[in-house]
């Protein structure tokens, strides 16, 4: 439909070559081909969770590691956020979520302001998860917001498992998007006392 908030960015590097897609108004239909198993399994949570469809076809410098890839996508998926918003007229703007995972609970809350910044704050985690290197995780959401125009604090006050960690935060990183780009039937324009974002 042409009112469809949707996003899609290209980006061709040296180092990756990336196309990406987001619905914001989807039901969960995920496409994830990024070569990064561990990323795709995340993404698809945050897709499942939030209500987005999402697709994603990478091809990376993954004979180096996986860090171009995800930060890359991070900023791919950045930008196909501030895509789908437009002009971020009648959004609710903020959104806020708490989800447990086994012992591991994670609280992400977001404001999609225009102002990029990250918080993130998670006990120390494993190195790894399979093959996929945890610091990787905060260069992932830190590309988000610099190229999504979001300001975004990761909480986990406390968890044992590194995959029940991750797992809570992308879940709880759908949830709160879904609350943040959920349309306001009472605002008529962007939603700031300032007229802009």
């Amino acid at each position: 439909m042409n009112d469809a908030r949707k996003g899609q960015v290209s980006r061709e590097t040296k180092e990756t070559q990336i196309r990406l897609s987001l619905l914001l108004d989807g039901s969960g239909l995920v496409d994830l081909q990024s070569g990064v198993p561990f990323l795709d399994h995340m993404l698809t949570l945050f897709a499942a969770h939030g209500f987005f469809d999402l697709n994603i076809d990478a091809q990376g410098d993954l004979d180096v590691d996986a860090h171009h890839t995800v930060e890359d996508l991070g900023i791919c998926l950045g930008g196909a956020l501030s895509k789908a918003l437009a002009d971020r007229k009648g959004i609710r703007r903020y959104g806020h979520a708490v989800v447990p995972m086994d012992e591991a609970r994670a609280t992400v809350t977001l404001d999609l302001s225009n102002r990029p910044f990250l918080v993130y704050q998670v006990p120390a985690l494993s190195s790894q998860v399979g093959r996929f290197e945890t610091e990787l995780v905060p260069e992932f959401f830190r590309a988000f917001c610099q190229h999504g125009g979001v300001t975004l604090h990761i909480q986990v006050p406390y968890g044992a498992n590194t995959h029940h960690i991750l797992e809570a935060i992308f879940k709880a990183f759908g949830r709160a998007l879904d609350e943040a780009t959920s349309l306001d039937e009472r605002r008529q324009g962007v939603p700031s006392s300032k007229g802009s974002l």
